[in-house]
């Protein structure tokens, strides 16, 4: 009977340290991949204005770069694509791929396109055949990426920091001098106007702030303490000024090829995502830049962002192991706008117009929004858009599925329950810009009816669900791991 006492209290006293030892915080893994998607096959249209713009080669490589996050309860995956808007069909059919080889949960997964101008269509499925071959490319190329990260993880430690770059971001809406407003494409007068040029005759006053913090993440080996990885977010349109008939990954490939020098090469994959750059762009008004070469004005903002990013870096103290992992998704239903019947018959008046004198005394893309309009009165009532909500560690990731506005970032960064927020834009689809109440009032380009195309308070509402989503995570994180 005394043996058998003395047996179960060593048995006790085995199971007591093990039974602390599960209530320490998991290590934190980490890997990182970046995968070629540059097409091979040409002619491709490259999209984001209103007529095509065929590119013949490559003026440097198209990147999936992927980063993979495993704190032993939770997996993440955070993609970014040069692409100008990888929809969401593309995603969703990436993420599908790459949960059935590596088992990352789809709902855990982030894809979010840079917004490069100068990048091929994303879902192309029927047509020319280097279009139909090329999202096969992508497809397969953003599923890999992640697959390939998953495969590399490997103890690691985090830290978040941003530095400032107000001198290449420009609020692109400006209010003009009186008398200087012409007609939009419906025939009527906005108060402010998208790239209205540099006469300090014509243009007044910008029509709304900018973000210029460049926000990092930082990732490094636990064990050799040098770098793995680095994602960067900066509210920056694409830069442009690209060879013509040329694919570019624009200044966000340039920005990862400079980081990745600078952090020792190898297997380092350094990531620019775009923010929330909407109504921002890098042209500043009201001055006249000296000319530029081809690629020029990209490898200026790319080098400057990774000073700014390589400063945000140099101010982590230390890069936690300890690390807590969350992620929410939800899917928020939203109105699409409907156009009046007014505005429907004004459409189909501007189309029936066919003698060509008739037609130049139209609006500027007057026709152009008379296709939009008619379009979105045969579209759905409402759409169902992704809205992603991140905690690694002390840092919180927001992402948006349109182009949003500068104010939507820095409203959620001033409210967020998490000590550093970075938003990500054109995540998990693109549907259009998405510009504030305040700023529809305003008019432009960005809230025209076919630019913007659900209801005027989206912003709002995904504002408002996204902050919820951080709470939910922020309470979660406090509780014991083995609790949640």
């Amino acid at each position: 009977m005394r043996q058998t006492v003395l047996f179960s209290a060593f048995i006790v006293a085995l199971c007591v340290p093990c039974h602390a030892a599960e209530k320490v915080a998991p290590t934190l893994r980490a890997g990182a991949s970046a995968v070629d998607i540059t097409p091979k096959i040409f002619p491709l249209n490259m999209p984001g204005l209103f007529t095509a713009r065929m590119a013949e080669s490559a003026h440097d490589p198209l990147h999936a770069r992927a980063l993979v996050l495993d704190d032993g309860a939770t997996t993440l995956a955070l993609v970014v694509v040069d692409n100008i808007g990888v929809a969401q069909e593309v995603c969703d059919e990436a993420k599908g791929m790459a949960s059935k080889q590596c088992g990352i949960a789809v709902d855990k997964i982030l894809v979010a396109s840079t917004h490069t101008h100068t990048g091929p269509n994303s879902n192309i499925k029927a047509g020319p055949a280097p279009a139909v071959e090329y999202r096969k490319v992508l497809v397969a190329g953003i599923a890999e990426s992640i697959v390939r990260a998953h495969a590399a993880l490997r103890p690691a430690g985090v830290g978040a920091a941003a530095s400032p770059l107000p001198e290449e971001v420009f609020c692109r809406r400006w209010f003009l001098k009186p008398g200087k407003m012409t007609p939009n494409p419906f025939g009527q007068m906005d108060k402010v106007k998208m790239n209205p040029g540099t006469s300090a005759d014509v243009i007044d006053r910008p029509a709304g702030p900018t973000d210029p913090d460049v926000t990092i993440l930082s990732v490094q080996d636990a064990t050799s303490g040098k770098p793995l990885a680095l994602l960067a977010n900066y509210s920056l349109h694409y830069v442009g000024h690209v060879p013509e008939g040329m694919i570019s990954a624009d200044y966000f490939g340039e920005f990862a090829r400079l980081m990745r020098s600078r952090m020792g090469g190898g297997d380092v994959v350094a990531i620019m995502s775009n923010g929330t750059s909407g109504d921002i762009n890098n042209a500043p008004f009201l001055v006249e830049r000296p000319p530029r070469k081809p690629f020029e004005q990209i490898q200026i903002v790319a080098e400057k962002a990774a000073e700014a990013a390589w400063r945000a870096h140099a101010t982590i103290a230390t890069h936690r192991q300890d690390a807590r992992l969350g992620m929410i998704q939800r899917q928020v239903t939203l109105k699409r706008r409907r156009p009046t019947s007014e505005q429907i018959a004004a459409a189909k008046a501007v189309l029936a117009v066919k003698d060509q004198a008739q037609r130049d005394k139209l609006p500027r893309l007057a026709e152009n929004y008379a296709h939009r309009t008619l379009s979105l009165a045969e579209a759905s009532e409402t759409v169902n858009v992704p809205v992603q909500a991140l905690q690694i560690g002390d840092l919180a990731v927001c992402t948006i599925p349109f182009e949003a506005f500068a104010e939507i970032s820095l409203g959620l960064k001033k409210r967020s329950p998490f000590p550093r927020t970075m938003v990500i834009g054109l995540a998990n689809g693109t549907n259009g810009y998405l510009p504030t109440p305040e700023q529809h009032k305003l008019g432009g380009y960005e809230t025209w009816l076919g630019t913007n195309r659900v209801q005027e308070d989206a912003s709002v509402i995904l504002t408002d669900n996204l902050l919820e989503m951080l709470r939910e995570l922020q309470k979660t994180a406090t509780k014991n791991p083995h609790e949640v």
